[in-house]
């Protein structure tokens, strides 16, 4: 019998990682630069790295999974969108955007928080990040460049770099235009403007600094123009450019594994293995290439404001939910569609119930039955997951007995589902109706609770009978449906007319759901109370 080995990207990577005979703690790092708001992309990382260190501790192994928040970087521009700590998503015009514009070029660091609610405008977003993962439940230790600059642990290795900076920049001129023979690997930061500069006019290192000039820096095609100022920096004052950067954080951090996107596979990964072994004598983390995901088919973007955020998406589904949409090929490009979350929803029920054995799908037992366990926070066979469109259907009411009773009806619980079952299957309610607002989708209705006022004429009224009684004999939605457009036929009456006093009856309004199968998704004696107008 298969055990399920391999079957599970995070398995194939440990294995590699094992073969290396890593020192505990085995330690796993992601990292993003806090140029704005955190996004469901930043978690691919994260989320690749929780699983590997799950299987790890698994086997035995201590594990530290690191992010760093390369909060260094200067900000090369002004995001369209930011968040507040509330997750809050705002616009420039909330905030103070030409304070941003006069902070360009300056590490995120040492840019003032547009909301005032932390040191910096580093500090707000990464806070953002952290608590992100920890709503996922995912236990990441955060670690500042800036802290790693300032407290010195990051000068023996930019010391390195620049001692070799003549083979840093052979090494570097293979992979990146514009690096010529004045080329230095630093860029201090200027003591008169707080801006990052490229432009190094001499090192010394007996003394620990460099002079420079600033002249500002380069940034995505465009230029960000310093002050003028000529001065002296510290090795602790200004920061390693990002190629030489991110393997100096392996060394540093002592990196046995990360994962990354394929834009850094095809850039910073071929260098940053070269820099790992001739100028740091290394040897670079296992890797492991990302495909990314689209949001609603677009590419995520802080920048341009195409973003979902964790918190928007716990709204909307269960955190285990989440973590299975990082279960599934790391390798296969995916698209989160919000419109159609419930699709990921019966995704993931589907792969609950082949891990119990409730559905037989063989090609995905393997990858169930090793990955389910890492999913959850609990394994629990009594659980119970209502469809995500029938939980919006319940949705449509907010009484607690009756979202019970229909889904008694329809068979989800009964006498012996406990009580925290049912607790934690209208959980996924909630999540649902909100979805249904926010997409203001079929389900976006409710269910009136009280019997809405009606002058209906005797032909509807005996139309609206025998349907209750058609209800009364226990026929599922599709059944109901059709029969919606025979019974007013036979009264004589307009079948929109029909529909129209159903929609008043349930909705008190003149449109909703598809009637007849909504119908059959309730409790029948609610039904046919209603339809006799009785309650």
């Amino acid at each position: 019998m298969n055990d399920g080995h391999n079957a599970f990207w995070a398995d194939d990577v440990a294995d590699e990682i094992e073969a290396r005979d890593p020192d505990d703690p085995v330690v796993i790092k992601g990292g993003v630069s806090p140029s704005g708001v955190p996004h469901l992309g930043h978690f691919n990382e994260i989320m690749r790295g929780y699983f590997v260190a799950s299987v790890l501790r698994e086997r035995g192994h201590e594990v530290r999974q690191v992010f760093t928040s390369d909060d260094r970087d200067a900000l090369r521009g002004v995001p369209r969108t930011l968040a507040d700590s509330d997750w809050n998503l705002v616009g420039l015009g909330d905030v103070d955007a030409g304070a941003l514009g006069r902070n360009l070029g300056k590490p995120y660091t040492d840019i003032p928080d547009p909301f005032g609610e932390h040191d910096s405008y580093g500090d707000h977003f990464t806070d953002l990040l952290a608590r992100s993962a920890a709503a996922v439940g995912v236990e990441v230790e955060m670690v500042s460049n800036t802290d790693l600059y300032e407290s010195g642990e990051f000068e023996a290795v930019t010391r390195e770099v620049l001692e070799k900076r003549d083979l840093a920049r052979e090494v570097l001129m293979e992979y990146q235009d514009g690096v010529d023979e004045d080329y230095v690997p630093f860029m201090p930061q200027c003591s008169e403007c707080g801006r990052l500069t490229q432009d190094v006019r001499g090192v010394d290192l007996d003394a620990g600094t460099v002079d420079y000039r600033c002249s500002g820096l380069d940034a995505g095609g465009d230029h960000i123009d310093g002050c003028g100022h000529e001065g002296t920096a510290t090795l602790r004052q200004g920061k390693l450019p990002w190629r030489f950067e991110w393997p100096a954080q392996w060394k540093v951090l002592g990196v046995d594994f990360e994962p990354f996107g394929k834009d850094h596979a095809e850039g910073s990964w071929p260098s940053g293995e070269e820099i790992a072994r001739r100028v740091l004598d290394v040897e670079p983390p296992v890797p492991m290439t990302y495909e990314w995901f689209t949001l609603n088919g677009e590419p995520l973007s802080s920048s341009a404001g195409n973003v979902v955020t964790v918190d928007e998406v716990l709204a909307l589904l269960e955190p285990e939910v989440l973590r299975y949409f990082f279960v599934r090929n790391p390798k296969r490009a995916k698209d989160f569609d919000v419109e159609r979350i419930d699709l990921l929803v019966d995704e993931f029920d589907r792969f609950e119930r082949v891990y119990f054995g409730e559905e037989d799908d063989e090609d995905l037992k393997p990858l169930a039955e090793r990955a389910y366990p890492f999913v959850v926070d609990e394994v629990r066979e009594e659980r119970v997951r209502l469809p995500y469109t029938f939980a919006a259907v319940l949705g449509m009411t907010d009484d607690r007995d009756l979202r019970v009773r229909m889904a008694r009806n329809q068979g989800f619980v009964d006498d012996d589902t406990p009580e925290w079952a049912v607790e934690a299957a209208l959980e996924r309610v909630e999540r649902a109706r909100t979805w249904a607002e926010r997409m203001d989708n079929a389900y976006n209705y409710r269910l009136q609770a009280e019997l809405p006022e009606t002058d209906f004429d005797e032909d509807v009224i005996a139309a609206l009978e025998e349907l209750a009684d058609f209800v009364a004999e226990g026929h599922d939605g599709d059944e109901i449906q059709g029969q919606m457009y025979e019974i007013p036929r036979d009264h004589g009456i307009e079948v929109g007319d029909f529909f129209a006093a159903g929609y008043r009856l349930f909705f008190d309004d003149t449109e909703g759901p598809r009637l007849g199968e909504f119908l059959g998704e309730l409790d029948d004696s609610f039904v046919v109370t209603r339809l006799r107008r009785e309650g």
